[in-house]
This record gives structure tokens, sequence and C-alpha cells, in this order.
């Protein structure tokens, strides 16, 4: 769009009023492509502060410095935003996205978008952090504080891109407790991978529900894969004979597919699944019955993890979750990979992300020599 500006007089008026009656306008056009104009009144001194305005618009406009005043509201802009921007995200990332808006939204009730600044951020993290936890009788935690002002950062970033913000409110982000990661260890592993005996569900399978959780289990413990990857996992992608298995972009959290090479231990437990779903671990249940099933599995095993946060304990407070036995893979091998190796067989886009479960594998000071088998898959014929 071009940077310059224009003087000039409507036609219509001067018709009306006369050339020295009629009010003098600059003209312009804003970094969105706005036409924008502005009466600077009429007769000689219009036409002086007209060509006043007309080149100080230009030079802000020459060098990027220009200002806008813009009248989009904050709901314009998130229609914009949402139907431009979010449409193009993951399902999960724009719900996540939708949520710290309505969030914030709910709290500040901002009108304009040129209009938020700093001030409103910190209003919002002060209220926000008051607020109920998941948990009963908890507090929201910092880390969720911290994944809205993240969604918040990237509309306002989007926001200034688009000229609607003169600059980006600062954010101060929450510090978050630093603290030891659960991940499952091998004696755990041991008792819960015994107790899978004593699992209910999925039903109707062509095998027992025991051999399901024993190979997702094993599966998840010897690949870091998440519990997303491993139920999206598809039997045409599975090459038994060759020990491979692809994630597909949609079902993993990279958004790209990928060729996995598995351990012997892996395949013998996959071996024991046969049948005719299109996927090799089906769950015809609600995901929170997976969740909830996992547990019961747990207790039978005689896991009873302590929790000292502050809050109304349930069950799960002293359980694994799925994401313990990815962290268990890292924690059990960043000392007997390279970092290129455990960043590839995790599949993390960012050598950072890798960086935190070696460091977290090392607070723990977990050592052996090769790639971790847990005993009792040993004594189970794997190696």
């Amino acid at each position: 769009m071009s940077s310059s500006a224009w003087v000039f007089q409507k036609a219509e008026d001067v018709r009306d009023r006369g050339a020295d009656n009629a009010s003098w306008y600059v003209g312009w056009y804003e970094p969105d492509g706005t036409r924008r104009k502005e009466s600077c009144g009429p007769g000689a001194q219009g036409h002086k502060i007209a060509q006043r305005k007309k080149r100080k618009l230009e030079a802000e406009l020459m060098t990027g410095t220009y200002q806008m005043n813009t009248r989009k509201t904050w709901e314009q802009f998130r229609q914009e935003y949402e139907s431009r921007i979010l449409a193009g995200k993951a399902s999960k990332t724009r719900s996540q996205a939708i949520d710290s808006l309505n969030h914030f939204e709910r709290i500040v009730k901002p009108v304009r978008i040129f209009a938020v600044n700093t001030q409103h951020v910190d209003n919002f993290i002060a209220a926000r952090r008051q607020e109920p936890g998941q948990k009963k009788g908890s507090k929201i935690s910092p880390a969720s504080v911290n994944a809205d002002l993240r969604n918040l950062k990237a509309a306002f970033n989007v926001a200034k891109e688009w000229g609607y913000l003169t600059s980006v409110p600062k954010i101060r982000m929450e510090k978050v407790p630093k603290k030891l990661a659960t991940y499952v260890t091998g004696d755990h592993f041991a008792a819960v991978y015994q107790a899978c005996e004593s699992a209910g569900m999925p039903e109707g399978q062509p095998f027992p529900p025991a051999d399901w959780w024993r190979a997702l289990l094993v599966m998840g413990y010897m690949t870091g894969w998440r519990i997303s990857d491993m139920l999206g996992l598809r039997r045409d992608d599975l090459d038994l004979e060759a020990g491979t298995a692809i994630t597909r972009a949609e079902d993993n959290k990279g958004k790209r597919d990928e060729r996995v090479n598995l351990h012997a231990v892996v395949v013998e437990h996959l071996r024991k699944l046969p049948g005719f779903s299109p996927t090799v671990f089906p769950w015809n249940h609600n995901v929170r019955t997976l969740y909830t099933e996992f547990a019961r599995i747990q207790e039978a095993a005689g896991i009873h993890l302590p929790c000292h946060k502050e809050h109304e304990h349930t069950r799960f407070c002293h359980t694994y979750g799925f994401h313990d036995l990815r962290r268990a893979f890292a924690t059990m091998n960043a000392d007997r990979l390279s970092a290129d190796a455990l960043q590839t067989l995790m599949r993390h886009k960012s050598y950072q992300t890798t960086q935190v479960y070696i460091n977290m594998a090392r607070q723990m000071k977990a050592a052996v020599e090769s790639l971790h088998v847990p005993d009792v898959l040993k004594k189970a014929g794997g190696g």
C-alpha cells in the first residue's frame, strides 16, 4: 500500500458551500489498507493545517512509526483472529486458545483492541490466579495461567502485525515451582504389568484385556510414544516382520508422518493383539474410562503415589498418568543415547524440549548401559 497522503476538498462541499467555505481534508491509507480521512477546516488556514498533517503522516508511514487509532472492537478482532488464524490450528490447540481468550474477555471485559495494555494483562493474572483449579479445593496452577498468557501473547502479536495494537503488552509469566517430575519406575512397571490380569476392559476383542494393556504399557515404556499416538496406530501402519510402525500426522503432536523402529519386546507384545479392527489398540469406550481403568489396574498393583498438593485428593493423585510412561522412556535412556538420537526417538520438534528430559533424567541419576528393558519383560521372554 502507498505510504503517501493527500489533501483534498469534497466536490459536493465545494458545489454547495463554495471553495472558500468548503473544509479541507487530508486522506491516507493505514498499514492494514483502511482508507482514512481527517477534516482540517475551511479556508487558507484549513489548507495549511491539512498540508502540515499530510507531511507528518507521510513521514510516519514511510518510517513505520505511524500509530493507528483503530476503531476495531475486541469482538471484531476475535472474530477475525479465530477465522483467519485459529481456524488453521489443530483442534486441541484451537480449543485451548479460545478458552484463554474467553477467560481474558470474562475478567478484563475489553472493548477496543487498541486500548488493551499491560495493566489489563496484570489485572487478568491477579484475578486468574485466584480462581479454582481442576482439583476440588485447589487454586489454578501457575502453569495453567502461563498457558493462558502464551495464547494471549500469540493473539496480541497478530493484533500488532495487523496494526490494531501499537505495541504488544508486557506479559509477566508466573513462576512455576520446579519439582521432580514423576515417571514409572522399573519396580512399579513390573507390578502394574503383572496386575494387568485384573483388567476388565476393553471387552469383546479376540484377545484378553490383559494382553491389550500389557502391549500398551510396553509400547509406551519402550518407545516413549504418547497415548494419542498409540491409540491412533493403524494396523496397516504396523509391520511386525520389519519391526516398524508409522505414527500419522493427524494422531501425533508433531503433525508429521514418521516411521519408527520397534524394539523386539514391543513387537512380541503387539503380536498378541490380532483382529480386524482398523487400529491396533481398539478402545470402544470414552477416554475418561481409559484413565479410570488404568488407575484401577495400578491400585490392584498396590501403587499409591504421595501427593503433597493442597486440594481434595482423588484416586488419580496417587497413580501414574500415561505421560509418566513417556517420561520413564526418556529417564531410562537419556544417559545411553545421544541427544540427537533421543530427540529423534521422542519425536521432539525442538532440541530444547529434549534437553528438558535429559536434565530431568540426570536429576533422577538413572544409569543403565543400553536401551532399558524392565526385568519383568526379560522374564517374559523378550530379551
